[in-house]
């Protein structure tokens, strides 16, 4: 019965999705305040009809409805409760549901926080919004029914794929879905806007917070799902540059740059026809990431589909949504009145040149990802393109975004100068190159490029502590006028300096990593020891151990060094009988400043286990760096001038959502 009332609620929340795409356009057009607030009251409809379908969905998991077919394909009675709830977003048809739901979430934020939106503006919104639900909970009742009912009821699921049946699966889609539908209010915003042909800085101003909440959330997804990729695989790596992981990467760089340029346009009025277009291609960018998980155009261990008809149907929706919205630009763009020009040199101007850049980066992706699949559609010889054609293309990209992010934000609005703002990078600069020369002395010169490396890491960190102490006058004034200007520096000033500070921590933790790990893959008998990077490893015992829905050889490996234990690891090789697959349980040891990370492999035909040993220096900070990132952007939303709808102060902020 749940499956029937949840099916049921999402098929209302499609009707009311429905009325929201269309009567509010006509009241925003006619001005009739009653079909405009309709608006409001749909979108809220909407998402708890939607949220109560979800909730049906996730009752048949809990029960082991069999009946259900999404349940038997995903679920099985030894699987643990936390898998059971996880396994509703763990398949096609369940993840899309999650999508919807966010969508609606948003949508009905909207309604409730968007009191002070202009009526008509905030009308066709929620309109847009809910043409791009309509479309995407027609698509999962025509194409991708969570619900559908089998006529033999199995007594047992088949169990979902074992790499997902790991705590990862809990928090990763959720926070990346968060981030991807998200920009999905930025988009809608534009269209919107260009409908009205009007945009201002109140615009801005409500975008901006919109934009911020899907980046942090995407920072946050995107960092979950390296971790999780980190220790769940067992291959060692944090990112491969995997098709399906350049396009969570791809909206949250487009994202960044919105950012930026949305403040232009708050601050001065100006790009507001790259703001709109980076607004668009934003959440086309989080469309094509959907088309390309569910089209069956790859094979990936992160594809949820493999059926081209519901491909088609989602490129449709991409098409309409898309080529709609460009068209539309293309109409009302020569309409729009702009700001007041600016030098080339000037708080613009740096924003523009990182939008520059952001995108070039962005193509790059794109390029790299899609043109091995353009290859191959044509029918010619399969292509790869890996991590060579991005240290190639992508880094010399980012090297001076990352310059410009720091030299950027002391630059005065509308005209500066050089002459005047870059002294104040002295200091910045000496550490930069303190820290770059001594890298290049301490390895006599044989990595160059990593010492480049750790001295943009110390450029952006230290540039980060520079905005902070201008912000104070630290060495301008007596330390209780600093203190007290600390104390009534707005949040979202803070928020940059964490989030610009945690990139430099991403960046210099990739530096190091990707120079100085080390790798011991060798086989291993019980008692035998081996080394890697100073520490002694020695395989104590394997043995077989029972899990809820799989067995699995474990090992336990007792880490020492100088003769002094220091951790005991115990990785497990799993067997899944119900899926007939093997999956690893990687055994790691950190200290904040390095990994050790151990994998059990397969026993040969000699009793001997297969082993991988890694040193993985400054590891942890490839996902506090993306933590603190994401921190920096929730600190910023908690300004409250970052809240929908508060009214900018008159006093001007240094602060620029955090990005880069």
């Amino acid at each position: 019965m749940a499956a029937e009332i949840g099916h049921f609620a999402l098929i209302l929340a499609l009707l009311i999705s429905l009325v929201q795409a269309t009567l509010p356009f006509i009241g925003a057009s006619r001005g009739d305040r009653g079909l405009m607030a309709l608006a409001s009251h749909c979108a809220v409809g909407s998402f708890v009809f939607v949220a109560f379908s979800f909730a049906a969905l996730a009752y048949c998991f809990v029960i082991s409805d069999f009946s259900v077919a999404l349940v038997v394909s995903s679920s099985q009675l030894a699987k643990p409760l936390i898998y059971k709830i996880t396994g509703v977003w763990a398949n096609h048809e369940g993840s899309m549901l999650l999508w919807v739901l966010i969508l609606t979430l948003f949508s009905a934020a909207i309604a409730v926080f968007g009191r002070n939106l202009p009526a008509p503006l905030k009308a066709r919104v929620l309109a847009v919004q809910a043409m791009i639900g309509s479309g995407f909970l027609a698509f999962s009742l025509a194409t991708s029914n969570p619900f559908a009912r089998l006529a033999d009821v199995p007594l047992d699921g088949k169990g979902m794929n074992p790499i997902l049946q790991d705590p990862g699966l809990v928090i990763h889609p959720p926070f990346l879905y968060l981030g991807y539908v998200g920009f999905s209010v930025a988009f809608s915003f534009a269209v919107a806007a260009l409908i009205e042909g009007r945009v201002d800085a109140t615009w801005a101003r409500w975008v901006r917070p919109w934009v911020l909440t899907a980046w942090c959330f995407l920072t946050m997804g995107i960092t979950l799902g390296s971790f999780w990729a980190y220790y769940v695989l067992g291959w060692g790596g944090w990112w491969f540059w995997d098709p399906v992981e350049n396009v969570s990467f791809m909206p949250w760089l487009a994202g960044t740059a919105l950012l930026h340029s949305a403040l232009v346009v708050e601050r001065r009025h100006a790009l507001v026809n790259w703001t709109l277009l980076l607004s668009i291609l934003t959440f086309s960018l989080s469309l094509i990431g959907t088309f390309v998980v569910r089209s069956g155009v790859l094979t990936s261990v992160h594809a949820f589909a493999q059926d081209p008809e519901r491909g088609v149907f989602i490129l449709l929706l991409l098409v309409l949504a898309t080529g709609g919205a460009l068209a539309l630009y293309a109409v009302r763009i020569p309409g729009l009145k702009f700001g007041a020009p600016f030098a080339a040199v000037s708080r613009e101007g740096g924003l523009i040149l990182n939008n520059v850049l952001l995108v070039t980066a962005v193509a790059t992706v794109f390029l790299g990802t899609f043109y091995p699949l353009f290859i191959d559609l044509i029918g010619r010889d399969k292509i790869s393109v890996g991590p060579p054609f991005y240290a190639r293309t992508f880094v010399p990209i980012m090297i001076p975004l990352m310059i410009v992010m720091v030299v950027g934000p002391t630059l005065k609005w509308k005209r500066d100068s050089l002459r005047r703002s870059l002294p104040a990078l002295r200091l910045c600069l000496a550490t930069a190159l303190g820290g770059a020369v001594l890298v290049a002395a301490f390895t006599m010169g044989t990595h160059l490029l990593t010492a480049m490396g750790i001295g943009l890491s110390l450029w952006i960190i230290s540039g980060s502590f520079l905005a902070l102490a201008s912000r104070m006058k630290l060495g301008r004034t007596d330390l209780s006028t600093s203190i007290a200007l600390a104390r009534h520096a707005p949040r979202s000033f803070y928020g940059l300096v964490i989030a610009h500070m945690g990139f430099g921590f991403v960046v210099g933790a990739i530096t190091t990593v990707s120079t100085w790990q080390q790798e011991n893959i060798l086989t291993m008998l019980p008692g035998e020891t081996t080394a890697i990077a100073g520490y002694t490893v020695l395989l104590r015992e394997v043995r077989t151990v029972p899990g809820p829905n799989y067995d699995a050889d474990r090992g336990t490996f007792d880490v020492s060094k100088n003769g002094k234990s220091v951790t005991t690891l115990m990785p497990e090789r799993r067997f899944y009988q119900v899926q007939q697959q093997q999956t690893t349980q990687t055994g790691i040891r950190t200290n904040l400043i390095s990994n050790i990370y151990v994998t059990l492999g397969e026993q040969n035909d000699q009793g001997r286990w297969t082993v991988r040993l890694y040193y993985h220096p400054l590891a942890p900070w490839l996902w506090l760096g993306g933590a603190t990132m994401a921190l920096g952007g929730f600190i910023s939303l908690s300004d409250r001038r970052f809240r929908v709808g508060a009214p900018q102060r008159a006093r001007t902020l240094l602060a620029v959502a955090p990005a880069e």
